[in-house]
């Protein structure tokens, strides 16, 4: 090869570099914005007026408005999915890894539409806008409280697609979830065939079994033992922050594999003196823990939290009155990523959705994310698969 040769390909290769730097120190931009509706029918028959909650979107509606890929978030998630709302943001959306230009979701390609579940569980965050039981209830000027009807994963995926249709949206090239996000996804591909053409659940499930559901009562009754939940009725008094932290701090708890979490937490010392001193002083790792959940318990709602609870224990895709009922609507092509180590929403439950799909006929797939996180892996991790989700996204 000639020197000339080697200089203009050099020249193109430091060019390239350039050009992806460039890219990577400038953060795709976005905007939260507003969607409201005058007034919700639930699934259960009941009312919401005046129903507001917030989306962002990544890239650009095509003409034919067929290159759209809905983001459906995890529990104590929002629709911030990717990107930075000003430069000097420290922290990116929570899968800008794989959503962006060039990258596994692409939004040079697709336009991606990230939306707030309804309850959501940190209305206190100031990026969040969603309707809930802190919400004003226009009947009474009061914080609904417990009056708020109960919702299910099905509510959260007719305000979603409320919300595309007034876009003039009605068709998804895929919808793509994670956790309590993949509950929505599947759900989508069942209740929504026709809109649907590709769905991706990540660390999630089609129905929660009889295990699941216990444990997520437990975060339930730990708000429910403080006495200051009230029953609920606490607005204007002290929030009941104890059974909040404890909620979250299970949440983290079951969130994480035994590996990262010994690696993450203080490591405790033979016989510590604090330990030995009285039951009342918290060992390191405890403290640890307990410490980052209380300091996170004034963005949440314990209301918000227990209906999010709710919605999940409820969950079966398609509301029938079998797994198979329900996943005989899909026609979407499936793909599953559980995480292989995940101790919460455990690798049989996609395996089993994955495996009665396949049983249907239909055309789905399961690879797993590998990791220490265990179900975090499924954010942590996530990058590991980008070129399966590309692949899959573009066949």
């Amino acid at each position: 090869m000639s020197t000339l040769k080697t200089a203009k390909l050099s020249l193109v290769a430091l060019c390239s570099l350039f050009i992806s730097i460039t890219q990577a120190q400038e953060p795709l931009l976005v905007e939260k914005q507003s969607f409201q509706m005058d007034n919700y029918t639930t699934v259960g028959g009941e009312s919401i007026k005046d129903v507001t909650v917030g989306w962002e979107a990544y890239g650009e509606l095509n003409e034919t408005k067929d290159n759209v890929i809905l983001i459906t978030h995890f529990f104590s998630g929002n629709s911030h999915a990717a990107g930075k709302y000003t430069p000097n943001d420290p922290q990116a959306g929570y899968w800008d890894a794989i959503i962006g230009p060039g990258k596994a979701i692409d939004t040079n390609k697709f336009y991606v539409v990230s939306i707030d579940s309804l309850v959501n569980a940190y209305p206190n965050l100031p990026s969040v806008i969603t309707t809930g039981p802190a919400s004003i209830n226009p009947d009474t000027g009061k914080p609904y409280g417990l009056d708020f009807p109960v919702v299910t994963i099905r509510d959260f995926v007719n305000v979603q697609k409320a919300l595309l249709e007034s876009k003039g949206i009605n068709k998804l090239h895929a919808v793509v979830g994670a956790s309590m996000g993949s509950l929505q996804a599947i759900e989508w591909a069942s209740a929504y065939p026709n809109w649907v053409d590709r769905m991706v659940s990540v660390i999630g499930t089609a129905k929660m079994d009889a295990w699941t559901i216990a444990g997520l009562e437990m975060w339930s009754q730990a708000i429910k033992l403080d006495p200051n939940w009230r029953d609920g009725d606490y607005y204007g008094h002290d929030a009941p922050i104890d059974g909040v932290t404890m909620a979250q701090a299970m949440i983290t708890h079951g969130a994480m594999h035994p590996e990262i979490f010994n690696q993450s937490a203080p490591q405790q010392p033979t016989l510590p003196e604090g330990g030995l001193e009285t039951v009342n002083n918290q060992l390191p790792a405890a403290k640890w823990l307990f410490d980052s959940s209380r300091a996170r318990a004034p963005l949440a709602d314990a209301n918000h939290i227990l209906y999010l609870v709710r919605a999940n224990q409820l969950f079966i895709a398609g509301h029938k009155d079998t797994l198979e009922q329900g996943l005989a609507n899909v026609t979407a092509k499936s793909l599953f990523l559980p995480s292989s180590n995940d101790l919460l929403l455990m690798p049989y439950m996609a395996e089993h959705a994955n495996a009665m799909l396949n049983d249907l006929g239909k055309e789905s797939e399961l690879e797993y994310i590998e990791g220490p996180w265990g179900h975090l892996n499924g954010l942590f991790s996530i990058q590991s698969k980008a070129t399966k989700l590309m692949q899959f996204l573009n066949q």
